[in-house]
């Protein structure tokens, strides 16, 4: 099943991607939140589907999509876990995770604009596989992890590299500026996607290929992921961990190159569907 959620910014509601079309279950479901999800909420929704699907609203067409879930509790995000990545950024690549965390508030839908941050100069883009975790994971053997994953979404980790390596500090404040978590267009539940390790992704701006990886190249894979993580802190139905990203950001160009206003970004997963970002320049309220 494929999950959305659609309307304005701060009013979404919940809906479905069946073969194409778009439904309204908002009848039904307050949000794809914690709360949902824990609650075996994917379950339940798709017996529903399947027996009652004739009776849901379809959603118009050009309706704005928001991130297919409620904002989460965390955003967990994986650094250098592509090794040509780690060699395009003169990193060694890691022996273990290295962790750092997107703000919730970066949160944004998978056509919505990137605005670069006031005084930004290296703001650069990054295609990520995104795993939602579907219930409470603490101390989760690696061998038990799959069955904490409640699907998967296409993500871009948007980064302002002067941010995030140029000033003293963690990552944070590079990756966390709002519009920098582009997620979308909808939830895959994991059921559907049972093979996750060899999955293209691939980025473009302005039409210009950019990244064109595999997800068979990730350093540490998806179920040491969610064990590792779990060692540290609390994953909670609906938070996101992102996996990281392959060779080809903008910080690895020799000499770099980063985004600018009027800029479009578009990317996609095998699987996840396709997004699409207009870059534009920060304006005061």
């Amino acid at each position: 099943m494929k999950i959305i959620r659609f309307g304005e910014p701060g009013k979404e509601k919940p809906g479905i991607l069946w073969e194409d079309t778009r439904y309204d279950v908002s009848q039904w479901i307050e949000d794809f939140d914690e709360k949902f999800f824990e609650s075996g909420g994917l379950a339940e929704l798709k017996k529903r589907v399947e027996a009652e699907r004739e009776s849901l609203p379809v959603i118009e067409s050009g309706v704005r999509l928001g991130s297919p879930v409620a904002r989460p509790s965390k955003i967990v995000c994986i650094g250098l876990n592509y090794a040509d990545h780690a060699r395009e950024t003169n990193a060694t690549p890691p022996t273990e995770p290295i962790l750092f965390m997107k703000s919730t508030t970066a949160l944004c839908g998978p056509f919505d604009d990137i605005v670069l941050p006031k005084d930004s100069q290296k703001t650069d883009w990054e295609v990520e596989l995104a795993v939602v975790i579907g219930k409470r994971a603490s101390y989760v053997e690696e061998g038990e992890a799959m069955e904490y994953v409640a699907g998967y979404c296409l993500h871009n980790d948007v980064s302002e590299r002067a941010f995030q390596l140029e000033m003293n500090g963690t990552w944070d404040k590079g990756k966390g500026c709002d519009t920098f978590a582009p997620v979308g267009p909808f939830l895959v539940t994991a059921d559907e996607l049972p093979e996750t390790s060899n999955l293209r992704l691939w980025l473009t701006v302005n039409g210009q290929m950019m990244q064109d990886g595999t997800t068979a190249d990730l350093i540490f894979g998806i179920p040491f992921l969610v064990s590792y993580i779990s060692r540290f802190m609390t994953l909670l139905p609906g938070d996101i961990i992102s996996t990281g990203t392959p060779a080809g950001v903008g910080l690895g160009f020799k000499p770099p190159v980063y985004l600018k206003a009027g800029d479009t970004v578009e990317l996609g997963i095998d699987g996840l569907g396709t997004s699409k970002q207009n870059v534009v320049a920060y304006a005061k309220n």
